[in-house]
């Protein structure tokens, strides 16, 4: 070190190269962002949360709400100072940007942002290693759709870094989508529907499990279009995966994301109906309740088969919680069209949702359209939407008062004495409790409501006779 500067020389003296992961959007992403995080660990690199401490920065971005490129480019703005500062200290710091705004944008990202090194698609971040060693001496863009599978490349996470990321995990089991609904950007950034091998699956999950994992969500952009083959090279629907999954040891709790109503098969119903491990929770978006609507979004269903749908999924499971998915000013979305949306929140009775403005994404059919709707009425009736949900989850978060049930300590709570975890259905919960441990599941008595989270108490298990 010479006039307080680190010469490259130094690089032990420095400790172990450090990468910062900022992920925005989905579940789905933050999987990615931990993926990302394993593949560099061979490399030597270590997670850091504090960005100016960082020798990698991956900025893990998503495409589907509104200027989300601009959003990159803004936050790009400064990662640029922070690079400079840490030159001027003798420290090189390499820029990513990955996902699926870097699947769109390519290589505009180069021309606009100077400070980036290696611009990577959501599809090929199992080669950043590579990457980011071929970035040293040259800018670098990778979006093509790589032939070879990710998952299988990709080293399995060491059992101290799954335990510090807790004992809930997420595991991506499908990726892509095809239905192409008009306003969405997934089909051209994350590709056709593809499903991970069954025995791929279970394998990551029995690795997290041994390390401590008790809940895994499976993740997929059409996650219960599933269709992975098992060692026979039968093809096996994700009610089928549920039962493999429920079967690892050390798992007990079982949740998925995001799914599509043209997808939801009596198997899957069933599923819910008969594995415990299946928590009565299901996300189906449903985005408008006008059929005129849903037809110029190419969701191809009706509201009326949405409904049906609902009706055989609370046939299978009578205490399930339901969320949705709607968007708002959708073009040519008259008054009357949102009233169906409104009726159709008030007959579901959703125990959570959430609601978007419409926004123009490039590229897609939507976008294109005439009748765009005034940016005040969309704001009016997002309002109008967005108290009827919060109603409605009051509501459900009422009728939960005074019922007994289980709970899966996730971590400490907000205050000294206190355990969080959630519930069944998803809800945040607060416990006085100084015995049970991470990992624990738990009988509570859920005894009042709160703005962000349930409170309760611990309830001592009977003793069977």
């Amino acid at each position: 070190m010479q006039d307080g500067r680190i010469e490259r020389g130094d690089d032990e003296a420095r400790g172990p190269k450090k990468v910062f992961v900022k992920s925005y959007g989905c579940q789905m992403n933050v999987y990615d962002a931990q993926r990302m995080a394993d593949a560099l660990a061979p490399e030597g690199y270590v997670e850091t949360a504090v960005m100016e401490d960082a020798d990698l920065v991956v900025l893990n971005t998503c495409h589907i709400r509104e200027k989300a490129a601009e959003k990159v480019y803004s936050e790009l703005g400064r990662v640029r100072v922070l690079k400079q500062e840490r030159a001027a200290q003798g420290a090189e710091t390499q820029v990513v940007v990955a996902g699926c705004v870097a699947q769109a944008e390519g290589a505009e990202i180069l021309k606009r942002a100077q400070v980036v090194d290696l611009v990577v698609g959501p599809q090929s971040y199992h080669r950043l290693p590579e990457l980011v060693r071929e970035a040293r001496t040259k800018r670098v863009v990778d979006t093509e759709f790589p032939v070879e599978d990710k998952f299988s490349v990709l080293p399995r996470p060491e059992k101290d870094k799954v335990r510090s990321r807790g004992v809930s995990a997420f595991v991506t089991v499908q990726e892509g989508c095809d239905k192409f609904c008009t306003f969405c950007v997934v089909p051209y950034t994350r590709g056709a529907e593809v499903s991970r091998p069954v025995a791929a699956i279970l394998d990551e999950i029995r690795g997290l499990a041994e390390a401590g994992v008790r809940e895994v969500s499976l993740l997929g952009q059409n996650v219960n279009a599933f269709h992975g083959e098992d060692e026979k090279g039968r093809t096996v629907t994700l009610g089928g995966l549920f039962e493999r999954v429920a079967a690892v040891p050390g798992i007990a709790r079982i949740r998925y994301t995001t799914s599509h109503p043209r997808d939801m098969d009596e198997e899957l119903i069933a599923a819910h109906r008969d594995l415990p491990q299946l928590m009565p929770y299901l996300h189906l978006p449903v985005q408008s309740g006008s059929d005129r609507i849903l037809e110029a979004m190419n969701r191809r269903h009706t509201a009326v088969e949405y409904l049906r749908i609902i009706e055989r999924v609370r046939s299978a499971r009578l205490d399930i919680a339901l969320s949705s998915d709607f968007i708002v000013g959708f073009p040519g979305e008259t008054d009357a069209d949102f009233r169906d949306t409104m009726r159709l929140v008030e007959t579901v009775g959703f125990a959570s949702a959430f609601s978007f403005k419409y926004s123009p994404r490039p590229g897609t059919p939507a976008a294109d359209l005439g009748e765009q709707v005034p940016e005040e009425t969309k704001s009016e009736r997002i309002h109008a939407l967005q108290e009827l949900i919060l109603n409605g989850q009051r509501a459900f978060n009422a009728v939960t008062v005074g019922k007994t049930v289980d709970v899966l300590i996730e971590k400490p709570g907000r205050h000294p004495g206190q355990l969080a975890g959630k519930s069944p259905w998803l809800q945040a919960l607060q416990i006085e409790d100084t015995e049970a441990r991470i990992g624990d599941i738990v009988k509570v008595e859920i005894t009042a409501p709160g703005s962000n989270s349930l409170f309760g108490r611990r309830v001592e298990e009977q003793a069977s006779a």
